[in-house]
């Protein structure tokens, strides 16, 4: 009987040693990916590291995450199995931490398939208004890539572009507004000041209105122009606008949801 007593412990210490690395390793990954991620944009916003650092190191922590949470699963089985209910205060929010992380990521890739690879969103294709005070990236249209679309192939990268907004944000178009130029500047920049954008310029006399914005812990900066003329047709004024990603190809459709977005407030603003 006492060897029985004795065998069991160490039955029992030899299970806790092949199993027991398991709970903290798969803690550790499952939330310190997401804290690194966390980290590294916020680095970026801060301007320590580049962002093709910290956004070409989110695949690696991804995979990292997911061999987290495989363990921790594996920890909740057993403990489950156990009735070990205490490791769950554990489990729970390494679950909660790591599937988010996780989960919002596959979102925004959800997001960058579904949106054109373009970054320069513009209300007039034909001609789209144009940045005085403001410097247009020097690869703007340049990095627009052809895409499975077979009629790109032979397509310069402007006509790519073309392409893809017409397809994509058709719905962009010049907007007709009650008020006289100078006070649709007025109004954009009142509009602006409550965004919390950066003003750059607002030139009445010209009609022309420039500001950045900044986006996400990354820091991410936009750049948006506005082109306000006389309505040549009638009264009020003719208002263009264009948004402009100074880094990257996609833009996860950001820009076009800030113009739809301005122009629709610029317009309740102005009455029209």
């Amino acid at each position: 009987m006492a060897k029985r007593d004795t065998a069991s412990p160490g039955v029992e210490v030899r299970r806790k040693s092949r199993w027991g690395w398991m709970g903290p390793i798969g803690l550790l990954l499952a939330v310190g990916a997401p804290l690194v991620a966390l980290l590294m944009a916020l680095a970026t916003g801060a301007g320590m590291i580049d962002y093709t650092v910290s956004l070409g190191s989110l695949r690696y922590l991804v995979i990292a995450c997911a061999i987290g949470l495989v363990l921790v699963l594996i920890v909740a089985i057993i403990a489950l199995v156990k009735k070990r209910w205490r490791a769950f205060r554990w489990l729970v929010p390494a679950f909660v931490i790591g599937g988010g992380f996780i989960g919002y990521l596959l979102m925004q890739l959800s997001i960058a398939t579904s949106v054109p690879p373009i970054h320069d969103v513009t209300t007039d294709l034909e001609n789209p208004p144009e940045f005085v005070a403001l410097t247009l990236r020097d690869d703007n249209l340049d990095v627009v890539p052809p895409g499975e679309d077979p009629r790109m192939e032979a397509m310069t990268p402007v006509g790519r572009w073309a392409l893809y907004h017409s397809e994509a944000y058709g719905d962009l178009d010049t907007i007709v507004v009650p008020t006289n130029v100078p006070d649709t500047v007025s109004a954009a920049q009142t509009l602006i000041a409550e965004r919390g954008w950066e003003l750059a310029e607002a030139d009445a006399a010209s009609g022309r209105v420039e500001a950045t914005d900044t986006v996400s812990l990354y820091g991410f900066k936009d750049d948006i122009v506005l082109r306000i003329v006389p309505n040549a047709d009638g009264p009020g004024s003719l208002v263009d606008m264009r948004s402009v990603s100074r880094v990257g190809v996609s833009d996860l459709g950001v820009n076009a949801e800030r113009v739809r977005e301005f122009l629709a407030d610029l317009s309740e603003a102005t009455g029209g």
